[in-house]
């Protein structure tokens, strides 16, 4: 059994260069392109998100890897306007050496009480030795994930345009949320406040959440 950590990695941006784009397209409604200079388009999107006229945000799209526990992209493939691709735990057989013979978890670091914590962690090794046991007797892949729990851990890429992004950090990152998945997107979240202010400054999320539990933010670029 191994523990692991979360992650997110994120394609690198240029949030200025998006929101110029968005302008762009926006002003084909009014045919308003000679108003365009270095910064319009900061009042422009200012204006069409506080008029609720957001279908401009989606001439533009960002892609993420996430690696975190199975249960957050059951709770993240609920939105529909984004595109998935999942690892899939049917064709995934952990006993291989590709995985190290073993089953990766993620460490839910959110549970601070030791005696609960202990629980999880014993709770998860018999689990493990169930799959590995399961295989030994021949036991096929589809059946050995019906014992898989929502923490085991699990890649997935996920793609949305501007606006769901918008729509999705709105819902996802408030005290409301599983911790798992406030984990991951509130870190992303600060990076496209960061990038892109004039969409993403004025989102509110769960700053009590403790940052010391943020999953690593990856710029693509970078890693």
């Amino acid at each position: 059994m191994r523990l692991v950590e979360p992650w997110i990695k994120v394609e690198k941006i240029d949030g200025q260069k998006i929101m110029k784009k968005i302008e762009r397209a926006c002003r084909t409604c009014y045919r308003s392109e000679g108003n365009i200079t270095d910064d319009s388009y900061k009042k422009l999107l200012t204006n069409c998100i506080t008029r609720g006229h957001e279908s401009v945000l989606e001439h533009e799209k960002v892609t993420v890897r996430i690696y975190n526990d199975i249960g957050s992209y059951k709770d993240l493939t609920r939105h529909r306007f984004a595109s998935f691709s999942v690892e899939s735990t049917r064709y995934c057989s952990y006993d291989k050496d590709k995985y190290g013979n073993e089953i990766s978890f993620i460490n839910p670091v959110y549970m601070e009480d030791k005696e609960i914590y202990n629980t999880w962690k014993n709770t998860m090794q018999e689990i493990e030795n169930a799959y590995i046991k399961m295989k030994k007797l021949n036991a096929s892949t589809d059946m050995c994930r019906e014992i898989l729990p929502h923490s085991t851990a699990a890649e997935y890429t996920m793609t949305a345009n501007i606006r769901e992004w918008k729509h999705i950090l709105e819902l996802r990152t408030t005290n409301h949320v599983h911790p798992s998945i406030r984990q991951v997107l509130i870190p992303l979240l600060l990076y496209f406040k960061e990038e892109m202010p004039e969409i993403f400054g004025n989102i509110e999320y769960d700053t009590e959440f403790n940052p010391n539990y943020y999953a690593k933010l990856l710029i693509e670029d970078e890693v």
